[in-house]
């Protein structure tokens, strides 16, 4: 629409520096030395939902980090769509490896860098930047809630008693989610999928106390080189994850569908000088996109024990610790694969050492239907503004809360997202081009006018 259009244009400018400004908040809701940021940034954003228009906007307190909700109900009897992000980042460690630092929001080559710049502020905010350009020009089509939380990055653990809590106020026809990313902006796509996650820490102990290398090694087992040997053993030459029942739920693809996810545009080449790497690396039989979006993954995310300081400490620790994620697809459960994994550790563990394993948050892998309404309405939306069809395609990460959404509202979700792979999200120099921040506020609109239209 023009009016759309011609809003956006004027008020671009305004758009981009209040972005900025969400964007110097850190809110990192894993350091609770972030609390009081997390607490200033969930108030920010419902002054932003105040001001877009929204009829109420409140903070609502949760036993962990507050969650931002906001509703602009136009007409009871037309659709309702959920909107769902999160203002939440991730730490933003290590700090030596940014160019600048990750709450001072840097534009560089058209492309803001800072700390939750694309996850998800800056895809979160378009939704609310949408809301505004709707409201402010007197054509909003359906009715419209909006519930940002404050706790994504550290697995939505009070969420699911929000939701519980409140059916009745977030009740909708569909949820609709910005915190995935495209192929490109010149090849359109929708994550139709996301895989699920179990996380889990570990402690390996040997001595009592840390130990003078010379004096005891090569007469007590250091717990590191335990730790290390027990973590490369769950996986074998061919990339295959060893834990005993692992794979006994995945679902496999026919080759039909193993063939449409590799028609997506990929030029592995390309990747691979992107990342830096002379080679891919990963389970055997598979290609780089089915790996990254079918098949399911083990990563060690952290390893830590004895000395870490400048210099020189012969030392022999006492401990050991590790974070390990795994990534999971359709029909794995992420406390199946929790209990798996903890019975595998446990089971091959040396004498020598004691291990405790912690498992932490996790979330269910999801499909989205893709000749659902709210789909279509999403990929007409996305032909409109780019001119062409968006390509589905399944995606590595996860997102607890879809699963969640669906068991507790009964609700599906729309993954509209517009970031980019090498957008660095949970890395240093995370960035997110302004393109691709003006494109979503500018395509979202119109999913609300298509989905609307469906239900006529």
């Amino acid at each position: 629409m023009q009016a759309w259009k011609d809003y956006q244009s004027e008020n671009k400018d305004r758009f981009l520096e209040e972005l900025l400004g969400l964007l110097r908040i850190p809110s990192v809701s894993a350091d609770s030395k972030y609390k009081a940021d997390v607490a200033r940034c969930a108030d920010a954003v419902k002054e932003h939902m105040l001001k877009a228009g929204c009829d109420t906007a409140e903070i609502c307190p949760t036993a962990g980090h507050p969650i931002v909700y906001g509703e602009k109900i136009i007409d009871p009897k037309l659709p309702t769509v959920l909107v769902y992000g999160h203002y939440d980042v991730q730490p933003p460690d290590p700090l030596n490896l940014w160019t600048t630092g990750p709450f001072d929001p840097q534009i560089r080559d058209g492309k803001i860098y800072a700390r939750g710049a694309c996850d998800d502020k800056g895809q979160m905010f378009m939704h609310i930047k949408a809301i505004e350009t709707m409201v402010k020009t007197n054509s909003q089509p359906c009715n419209i809630k909006i519930m940002i939380e404050g706790e994504e990055e550290v697995g939505s653990s009070n969420l699911g008693k929000f939701l519980e809590d409140n059916k009745e106020r977030l009740k909708a026809n569909i949820v609709l989610v910005s915190d995935t990313s495209m192929i490109s902006m010149d090849s359109p796509s929708i994550e139709s999928g996301l895989r699920g996650l179990t996380a889990v820490e570990i402690e390996v102990t040997g001595p009592n106390r840390d130990l003078h290398s010379g004096v005891y090694g090569g007469a007590v087992a250091n717990p590191l080189n335990t730790l290390c040997k027990m973590v490369a053993s769950l996986h074998d030459e061919n990339g295959h994850i060893t834990i005993p029942g692992f794979y006994d739920k995945v679902a496999d693809l026919s080759a039909e569908e193993r063939a449409s996810i590799n028609q997506a545009p990929f030029d592995l080449e390309e990747y691979k000088k992107e990342l830096g790497i002379k080679e891919t690396w990963g389970e055997k039989g598979y290609t780089t996109l089915e790996r990254t979006g079918i098949r399911p993954t083990l990563d060690l995310n952290g390893i830590w024990g004895g000395y870490q300081g400048e210099g020189s400490k012969t030392v022999l620790p006492s401990k050991a610790q590790a974070k390990i994620t795994m990534r999971l697809v359709p029909n794995q459960r992420p406390h199946e694969i929790g209990e798996l994994f903890q019975k595998h550790f446990e089971s091959i563990a040396p004498g020598y050492v004691t291990v405790k394993v912690t498992r932490g948050h996790g979330g269910e892998p999801v499909v989205t239907p893709t000749d659902s309404p709210a789909y279509k309405a999403a990929a007409k939306a996305i032909k409109t503004t780019f001119g062409k069809d968006p390509i589905p395609t399944r995606g590595g990460g996860s997102i607890p809360i879809v699963a969640l959404f669906e068991k507790t509202l009964g609700l599906k979700t729309v993954l509209l997202g517009f970031g980019l792979d090498n957008d660095n999200i949970h890395s240093p120099n995370e960035k997110y081009d302004i393109f691709n921040y003006y494109k979503g506020i500018e395509t979202i609109p119109y999913f609300h006018k298509y989905f609307a239209e469906s239900a006529e």
